[in-house]
């Protein structure tokens, strides 16, 4: 597996990463911890070491699978985690309890993570939300003791937005910045977040690189989902946005044949071309998927090829938000 440096000054990691999320939470609630397990048993074998996860996911549930793998391996894996939602027992829908960024929080967060990760230090660490409750110099002031402590190594937002970012930075170095951008999500492009990175040499770190499955090419309609899949209620995924969306993955699917690829190599590719410090983390619980991923990193696109995908997919042709209204409120700007 090659490797790529997490922005200017920061650590090696593998040129792809693995998302975890999908092995306990997100897309069904029907787990297969036998065939994630082997999933990331594979990834080991493959190189693929920069492993991403959350408090939130499950909850709980997916960094007790991860720390259950690592016993005895953990200074094979590069290991990210995330704190800031807040997270109450018997909570129907952890995404809507709100986000906590205190400092209290903070310290308490990471004490369950290493506990549940079964570590005594956490390799990149994310605000996973910011709190527009709480400055952003206190949440990344208190992470800061936690590097100063041993307990983290990197600190890292998620969706933060440019301004945010340089006053993190400001205060403690961020070494990465993880937020959506594929082919059908090219926020960071537009809204400075991806420039501020560079400016500032911290890396990015694109989750959902393949459009949440969709760009793929395998989901051809909504019925593809489960039924407790929560795609089926983003925006992206119904009636008439489905149809436009699909019509643009058939070009990539017509253009990545032509390279004797699949679409989501083609897509992750195109991902991974954008910017040498960029590092995505495809997510998956199977190893057919990881395997596939895996073979992105060997795909060279030319400029004439970048062009051709740009036409076909320029950033006004996907329709609809890529989150219903009430998580795009948890995004920053």
């Amino acid at each position: 597996m090659k490797t790529r440096k997490l922005g200017r000054n920061g650590p090696e990691v593998s040129a792809l990463g693995l998302g975890c999320m999908g092995m306990s939470f997100g897309y069904t609630t029907a787990q297969d911890d036998t065939e994630s397990l082997a999933t990331l048993a594979r990834a080991l074998e493959l190189g693929v070491t920069f492993w991403d996860t959350a408090e939130i996911y499950g909850p709980h549930t997916n960094e007790q699978l991860l720390g259950g793998f690592l016993k005895g391996r953990r200074d094979q894996v590069f290991l990210a985690t995330k704190f800031g939602f807040v997270i109450e027992p018997g909570m129907q829908d952890v995404r809507r309890g709100g986000v906590d960024g205190s400092p209290a929080n903070v310290r308490a967060a990471v004490e369950g993570s290493l506990k549940r990760l079964g570590t005594d230090h956490i390799d990149l660490y994310y605000q996973h939300r910011v709190d527009p409750n709480v400055p952003i110099e206190d949440t990344v002031g208190a992470m800061a003791d936690l590097v100063k402590a041993g307990k983290v190594r990197y600190l890292g937002l998620s969706e933060a937005g440019a301004e945010t970012i340089r006053r993190a930075h400001a205060v403690h170095p961020i070494t990465a910045l993880q937020s959506e951008y594929s082919l059908w999500t090219r926020d960071p492009e537009e809204n400075g977040v991806l420039a501020v990175c560079r400016e500032l040499g911290i890396g990015f770190v694109p989750y959902s690189p393949l459009g949440r499955g969709f760009l793929t090419g395998a989901i051809q309609s909504p019925e593809d989902f489960e039924a407790d899949d929560w795609r089926r209620t983003n925006p992206r995924f119904q009636g008439e946005n489905f149809a436009k969306n699909l019509a643009l993955v058939e070009q990539i699917k017509s253009l990545a044949a032509g390279k004797a690829v699949t679409p989501g190599q083609l897509a992750l590719a195109w991902v991974l071309a954008q910017d040498e410090h960029i590092v995505p983390i495809p997510g998956t619980k199977r190893r057919k998927y990881l395997e596939e991923n895996v073979g992105a990193v060997d795909v060279t696109l030319s400029d004439d090829e970048l062009t051709l995908i740009e036409a076909i997919v320029p950033p006004s042709a996907v329709a609809g938000a890529r989150y219903a209204a009430d998580a795009m409120q948890l995004v920053d700007h």
